[in-house]
């Protein structure tokens, strides 16, 4: 059995608008929504847990209504930080579930097929992750501002969600870790010396986090729907 995570909890005060990020709307559909709709008729997913907070809570629950999803579970309150949220979430989930997804809402753009590889993946390895090559040059530096060495980006990658785990893996890792400051679920899983298995994902599976990105959203959006 397999659980996804769906965190919703987050204000958005980067994207500077009066409507809390999960509610803002992308060619007229609720963020939230693009990623529950995918979830909710995924065939390997079983249940979904929607992780809410105290301010947008009522709204979510009153959207949701309006569409036939048939996988949410439960909703959760979430925490402080992002793995608070998240540790609220785990601890939400079916006691017959072996597996996890994590998916943020922010990253309206996930895809079935995606969903699949990263799932099976997890299988091999007990953790696995998503993300794309960094397209840019990327510069390391540690003070000043001065450049102390070009980064190989052949071996870098720009992590996204979804991120699946064993079940009792990523409780562990949370148990002991949690406390720690990290802004990725699998980073709790490598200080923890287990392997995490990487995923090509797709550069649309993008997140939305300031005013520029939901103009991208909109173009990727209306492209898929013509697509259609």
């Amino acid at each position: 059995m397999l659980s996804a995570i769906i965190l919703a909890a987050g204000q958005g005060r980067r994207l500077g608008l009066a409507v809390l990020k999960p509610l803002v709307k992308i060619a007229g559909l609720p963020v939230i929504i693009y990623s529950l709709r995918t979830l909710d008729k995924h065939p390997r997913i079983d249940e979904i847990i929607v992780v809410v907070n105290a301010e947008n809570q009522r709204v979510i629950k009153r959207l949701i209504r309006n569409y036939s999803f048939k996988k949410i579970k439960s909703f959760v309150l979430g925490g402080r930080r992002r793995q608070d949220s998240v540790y609220n979430g785990l601890k939400m989930v079916s006691p017959e579930s072996d597996w996890v997804l994590i998916h943020d809402s922010a990253r309206p753009f996930i895809d079935g097929e995606t969903i699949a590889k990263v799932i099976l993946a997890a299988k091999k390895t007990g953790s696995a992750i998503v993300a794309v090559k960094p397209k840019a040059t990327i510069k390391f530096s540690q003070k000043n501002n001065i450049v102390k060495e070009t980064l190989d980006r052949n071996n870098l990658w720009e992590v996204q969600t979804p991120q699946v785990f064993k079940k009792e893996l990523i409780l562990q890792a949370y148990r002991k870790y949690g406390k720690e400051e990290v802004t990725d679920d699998a980073s709790l899983i490598e200080k923890s010396g287990e392997d995490v298995l990487i995923v090509q994902g797709s550069y649309q599976n993008i997140k939305i986090t300031t005013g520029e990105d939901l103009l991208f959203a909109g173009l990727i959006a209306k492209g898929r729907r013509h697509a259609v």
